[in-house]
């Protein structure tokens, strides 16, 4: 039997991924090391409903150190969803993280990939990140990768890395380019989570900057159905596409938005931009809809009340 592979399947969309193929009838592998980047026990909790399924095997350890030979040989795609995340954290000490984890695992995984025999795709999940302050808005995928931050530098060296081994050794590789991702499981250190955590414990939010930055939100349901779409189509092997939500928004028309959701006014405590944080994203998807068929349905609205019920079930 066909088997899938997900790396970082405890992770926000890993375990949405992973959820995803099982509902389908798919074997999943879930691969994960749930490391402290932030509590284990969110990441337990993010698949625990999976682990009763007959199909879903859990591998909790570190890329870079299993037995891919033995692991690929009925793998037919691999989603590898698992890195190190996080801008902000990816200067000063913290650094090496990102070099193992985006880079150097990456490496380990390609370097099996070329010899799996029964492997169609590798679905790598990049970022937006790797453009940083893009000087053209909508950003299509042809615009050259300015990085802004260390951790837009391992993503985009990762995304080469796989596009090398495309080019020589044939790795069916397709790069998903993420715009702010958001929704149910949201990793804490991101700002829906924050916010709406904040709201409940009666704090005030930090907003970088004046608040007036840009971001293109995704859904996570939306970012799942271009992964799916990505393993399928024959035509997206050796490409990149950008996968947003369809809309830039201001941060500050977000929180207004959050406040009619939550039925309150959110205290906003201004504080410095951050280093490494882009001014403005926006994602020109017109590649990824034309050959993947992807078409974002989830409104931001719809997508923040969403996450708001799983915030509250979370700390109430």
């Amino acid at each position: 039997m066909a088997k899938i592979i997900v790396t970082g399947a405890a992770g926000f969309i890993g375990s949405h991924l992973a959820e995803a193929l099982l509902k389908q009838g798919e074997d999943v592998i879930g691969i994960d090391e749930v490391n402290d980047y932030y509590d284990p026990l969110l990441k337990r909790k993010n698949i625990a409903h999976l682990q009763s399924s007959p199909n879903f095997t859990f591998i909790e350890g570190d890329i870079q150190f299993l037995d891919w030979q033995k692991l690929l040989q009925d793998v037919t795609v691999v989603y590898h969803q698992a890195a190190q995340a996080g801008v902000r954290a990816s200067w000063g000490q913290g650094f090496r993280a990102y070099t193992e984890r985006n880079i150097n695992a990456t490496q380990v995984l390609l370097e099996a990939a070329k010899d799996a025999k029964q492997l169609t795709r590798l679905v790598f999940a990049s970022t937006s990140s790797v453009y940083g302050d893009a000087e053209t808005l909508p950003t299509h995928e042809g615009i050259p990768p300015l990085p802004v931050s260390p951790y837009g530098i391992t993503k985009l060296a990762a995304e080469r890395l796989c596009g090398l081994y495309h080019k020589n050794f044939g790795v069916p590789f397709v790069a998903l380019r993420y715009f702010t991702v958001y929704g149910p499981r949201q990793r804490p250190d991101m700002a829906f989570h924050k916010f709406f955590k904040s709201v409940l414990q009666d704090e005030a939010i930090p907003v970088y900057g004046d608040g007036q930055q840009t971001r293109d939100f995704t859904f996570v349901s939306d970012a799942v159905a271009a992964n799916l779409a990505a393993a399928k189509e024959l035509a997206a092997v050796g490409e990149i596409f950008n996968i947003g939500g369809g809309s830039r928004v201001v941060l500050a028309e977000v929180l207004d938005t959050m406040e009619q959701i939550v039925g309150q006014p959110i205290k906003r405590n201004h504080i410095e931009k951050a280093m490494g944080d882009a001014r403005h994203t926006a994602a020109d998807v017109s590649k990824a809809r034309r050959i993947l068929g992807y078409a974002p349905n989830v409104s931001l609205q719809e997508g923040l009340v969403q996450e708001w019920q799983w915030v509250k079930s979370l700390y109430t």
